[in-house]
């Protein structure tokens, strides 16, 4: 790629950048939220044209915005918000576009033979039968790279292949990239998670602000310098630090006895107490019934029997009035769940918060006050390349995730939220925004919240939770001090070991 400009209005997403990616090679992509990776991948995989510059791909130019040409030249992209089909199956998401319109009939079996021999050499086992919308969004992203590898890339971009796998998963599929990496596949790794670029890249290109500030070879820099590339200054990271648990502190939220399903998976005999001023850790194998319990909390599934209380209070049953008892929600995904994508940033920023009387009156929205509201929400939290007026799905993910943080901690009328229920809250995003989003999250839990966090990082769960308990199978475990916990035993919980075994 040679000197690649994109602007979008006042915007330069892309500033004559150039680079070089060599067959069995992995390039590993750096930069903070929002500084200009995905577009610059965007225009590789022809989502985007650039302004300025060219595409060479073996030898050859590629043609500017053409998908389908990115794609025969050998160009397989893992996107970082997933692009599938919910109400298709695995197979037929994996097999979609792959075949004429032209032919007779579908060549199913033959895709579902070399589908399971690709999931099987790739180490990242999927039901080829199950309808995506039944899937938890780290067998989602298996999906995603495994429709990348069916297709026989030679040039494969992972973006943020790794944010909802678990430790095990991600080893696993980096021993697969090793193997595909020596028979000549060339990848494009972006990640936040430096450790995994230290240890699956051989070299390393830093963008910051759309420019590109630094290039080396893996060998010769460490983490550290990584991230001072990255932000522009030196990063210091959390360090762990227990809250002062009060035994007689409120009792925020109360599971007893819980059962639910979709009609797919099930939540067993859930028993949970969550107190204010303390973080409680949900670990666990993705799939294993965490999004299930976070719907359960956020009005999104009924209960089927138990009891769950806020303060002391039955639960509400529809997401608005939950919303209003107090009980605030950063989900899963982003883009799908917390934001509309369409509207502007300021009616996203009070979108929780429409029908409260700082926002309304008789049916008519405030728009001075919800717009004063969304600029202190915006300034509060470094949402940045937000104007008022800029539609939500312009924003990079770790803004996205900003403004949904901003919109639960900051509520209108300054009101505080009781409950905090984090549902992977750092999910593709950058050092320094990960940085931010776990000092708001512990602040909120100093100043009285009671905090859930239900995340796959075990490297999180480890750093901010005063209490773990390990979901598996629909199960949950008994919470207890994370001073009681180590990897060994926390892997063996999530593998569905018994705390006695």
């Amino acid at each position: 790629m040679q000197g690649i400009t994109r602007r979008f209005g006042e915007l330069v997403a892309n500033n004559n950048i150039s680079l070089e990616l060599g067959s069995g090679e992995v390039l590993a992509l750096l930069g903070e939220n929002g500084a200009g990776k995905s577009t610059l991948m965007s225009i590789l995989f022809g989502h985007y044209s650039a302004d300025e510059g060219h595409v060479e791909v073996f030898g050859q130019p590629l043609p500017p915005g053409d998908t389908r040409a990115a794609l025969a030249a050998g160009i397989g992209m893992v996107h970082q918000h997933f692009t599938l089909a919910d109400n298709l199956s695995v197979l037929d998401n994996v097999m979609l576009g792959s075949e004429s319109l032209a032919a007779l009939k579908s060549a199913r079996g033959e895709a579902l033979a070399r589908l399971k021999e690709v999931a099987q050499r790739s180490g990242l086992p999927v039901n080829p039968q199950a309808l995506v919308g039944s899937l938890s969004v780290g067998e989602r992203q298996r999906v995603e790279i495994l429709k990348a590898l069916y297709r026989g890339a030679r040039i494969l971009v992972l973006d943020e292949p790794t944010a909802v796998l678990t430790p095990q998963e991600a080893d696993s599929l980096f021993v697969t990239l090793r193997q595909l990496v020596a028979e000549g596949l060339a990848v494009i790794f972006i990640s936040h998670k430096l450790h995994e670029v230290m240890a699956i890249s051989h070299r390393v290109l830093v963008l910051r602000g759309g420019t590109v500030v630094a290039q080396a070879n893996t060998a010769d820099t460490d983490k550290a310098e990584l991230a001072r590339w990255m932000v522009g200054q030196s990063v210091v990271s959390l360090q762990r630090e227990a809250a002062v648990l009060k035994p007689d502190a409120p009792l925020r939220l109360s599971l007893k006895q819980v059962n639910a399903n979709d009609g797919h998976a099930a939540l067993r005999e859930l028993s949970l107490d969550l107190r204010a001023g303390e973080i409680v850790g949900i670990a666990g194998v993705s799939g294993n019934g965490q999004t299930l319990l976070a719907d359960l909390l956020f009005g999104l599934l009924p209960a089927k029997g138990g009891t769950l209380k806020v303060d002391g209070q039955p639960l509400a049953r529809t997401p608005a009035r939950i919303v209003a008892q107090g009980l605030a929600r950063i989900p899963e995904d982003r883009q799908a769940v917390g934001i509309v994508g369409d509207l502007p940033i300021w009616e996203n920023a009070c979108a929780e918060g429409l029908r409260t009387p700082v926002f309304s009156r008789w049916g008519w929205i405030r728009r001075r006050a919800a717009r004063a509201y969304a600029s202190t929400v915006l300034q509060a939290f470094d949402v940045r390349g937000a104007s008022l007026d800029r539609r939500t799905r312009a924003l990079s993910g770790g803004n996205m995730q900003k403004l949904i943080l901003g919109r639960v901690l900051r509520r209108p009328g300054g009101a505080s939220a009781g409950v905090i229920i984090a549902h992977q809250p750092t999910w593709g995003l950058d050092i320094g925004a990960v940085n931010f989003v776990h000092a708001q999250l512990r602040a909120a839990r100093d100043g009285g919240a009671a905090v859930l966090l239900i995340s796959d990082d075990l490297d999180e769960i480890e750093l901010l939770a005063d209490r773990i308990a390990v979901m598996h199978h629909g199960q949950l475990s008994a919470a207890l001090p994370s001073a009681d916990w180590n990897r060994e035993r926390l892997g063996l919980a999530m593998a569905g070991a018994t705390h006695a075994a």
